[in-house]
């Protein structure tokens, strides 16, 4: 009997008590979070060691310090997702929920209020009658969103884009950078650096 209720007294505790091991990174903490590496997949722990964010696939993995690991800034952490053989961006809260659905060709993370990401657009021009397809013109522009995914500002003029995953193999460069809280450097038509101002 001692025996019974004694192992009724210990399953409480043994089912809190989380051991995260055989890991292959461990990084920082950022924001109250630790991303933490098993094979290809990653989680994030919290300062306590527990996991609140289970282990996936499509968290995106920002260079810090050398290193190569997921992390929330300004609690949106990027993560990605392949249609049709290219990556689409997005992002999760710190619960793990997506909040902005994978749907921009590249994505920096929110170092401000705002993220730079390329936003695609898809313009019908018409059909082709002689092989009875439609005719389409997809143009790309690197907007800001605020951290509901809305676009705030236009940082350059569109441009025209293949939407081909031979030509997207890799996402295509943000070439627009925050440089000081509300001034953005982005690339004009001249290929010449501009600087922009946005409040």
């Amino acid at each position: 009997m001692k025996k019974v209720v004694l192992l009724f007294i210990l399953i409480p505790f043994l089912g809190f008590s989380q051991i995260t091991d055989k890991l292959d990174y461990i990084s920082p903490f950022n924001e109250g979070y630790s991303a933490v590496q098993k094979g290809d997949q990653w989680a994030f722990i919290n300062h306590k060691g527990d996991i609140v964010i289970n282990f996936r696939d499509d968290l995106v993995l920002t260079e810090t310090d050398n290193k190569k690991y997921p992390i929330f800034i300004n609690k949106r952490c990027l993560i990605s997702e392949i249609k049709d053989g290219i990556s689409y961006f997005g992002f999760i809260d710190t619960s793990g929920k997506t909040v902005i659905k994978p749907r921009f060709l590249n994505a920096t993370n929110f170092y401000t209020e705002f993220a730079i990401v390329i936003k695609l657009y898809k313009e019908p021009l018409g059909e082709n009658d002689v092989l009875k397809k439609h005719v389409v013109r997809y143009e790309t522009t690197e907007v800001l969103i605020n951290k509901s995914g809305v676009i705030k500002h236009s940082l350059n003029e569109p441009k025209g884009l293949l939407l081909l995953k031979e030509y997207l193999s890799k996402p295509p460069k943000i070439y627009s950078k925050l440089i000081e809280k509300n001034l953005y450097s982005i690339v004009g038509k001249d290929n010449k650096l501009m600087i922009k101002i946005i409040k």
